[in-house]
């Protein structure tokens, strides 16, 4: 039961960093970097506003930092022209030492004895178990955050971002403001995932400044699994596919280190070569097509 609960907890707050994810990964075509910087950011803002005794305004900051930080990676790519993947490392880099900055220059900032949103709603709710308050919490906050989102990408900026995901140059010929529009999907991406590190630091009790090493493989991972399970049909179904795939992949976490099946340290590893396997198998496939008709090209061409 503990292990159900766990994983289920923690599978709701990273499904969050999953929707951010898939925002940038999928739906704009960006390989957002910025991730890793992002989520410690909102991990930490979260954490700091907390241990000062606001912990609701920790979750709304944490928000706004993030998308903050992901506002300034859109303007170096779009802005100054730099490329994707290295404006969100230059991003990712340097929030690590606004991090440390945000928790008082200590690598870890302890939460312990300090009230949470989900003590705060244990205590408006009248819930007896600790562990039920989170679970019910997180799963709140999930689904306004999912509906919010499914029902966003339906409305005019919502589709102008998915067109700029699908065909850029037919957006600015359309004569959308196409860096725009990038700018504020990384924002709300990166928003996202900010929202994921503050709830997760109001959860665990602490907050440290490496929590977000290797979480883009995690949300990648999360991700991809979610799209086993539902496919690719469309936003709103890839929203819920990321939700999805977020649960299942903290379950087989769960399962790996309880059943010893490999070590926890070995985790992030794992994740990266699931992610690397899903990835490739797109040029796998094409590849595989493109030697069946070559030979039976070759086939035709004999007889």
């Amino acid at each position: 039961m503990v292990l159900v609960l766990g994983s289920l907890q923690q599978g709701f707050i990273y499904a969050l960093l999953a929707l951010g994810i898939y925002i940038s990964f999928r739906i704009l075509n960006i390989p957002d970097l910025t991730a890793e910087g992002s989520f410690t950011f909102g991990l930490a803002v979260s954490a700091a506003v907390t241990v000062a005794g606001h912990p609701f305004w920790g979750i709304i900051l944490s928000i706004f930092a993030g998308a903050v930080a992901g506002a300034v990676t859109g303007i170096i790519q779009t802005k100054i022209g730099v490329h994707p993947v290295l404006a969100g490392i230059l991003t990712m880099s340097g929030l690590y030492s606004i991090n440390l900055m945000v928790m008082n220059k200590s690598s870890n900032l302890s939460l312990i004895g300090k009230d949470t949103i989900y003590t705060a709603f244990e205590n408006i709710c009248g819930i007896t178990s600790s562990d039920g308050a989170k679970l019910i919490l997180s799963v709140l906050i999930l689904v306004v955050v999912l509906l919010l989102v499914i029902v966003f990408f339906r409305l005019q900026l919502g589709l102008c971002i998915r067109a700029t995901g699908d065909n850029e140059d037919m957006v600015r010929a359309s004569s959308i403001d196409v860096d725009n529009t990038k700018i504020f999907a990384l924002a709300l991406s990166n928003g996202l995932i900010a929202l994921s590190g503050g709830l997760l630091a109001q959860y665990q009790g602490f907050a440290d400044i490496n929590s977000g090493v290797g979480i883009l493989v995690v949300g990648l991972a999360s991700v991809i699994i979610g799209e086993v399970f539902l496919g690719k049909r469309g936003v709103s179904i890839g929203f819920i596919a990321a939700v999805t795939g977020s649960i299942v992949y903290r379950f087989i976490v769960a399962i790996a280190i309880n059943f010893n099946i490999f070590p926890a340290f070995t985790l992030k590893l794992v994740s990266a070569v699931i992610v690397g396997i899903a990835l490739s198998l797109p040029a796998i496939k094409a590849k595989r097509a493109k030697n069946r008709i070559r030979r039976e090209g070759l086939k035709n061409a004999g007889n």
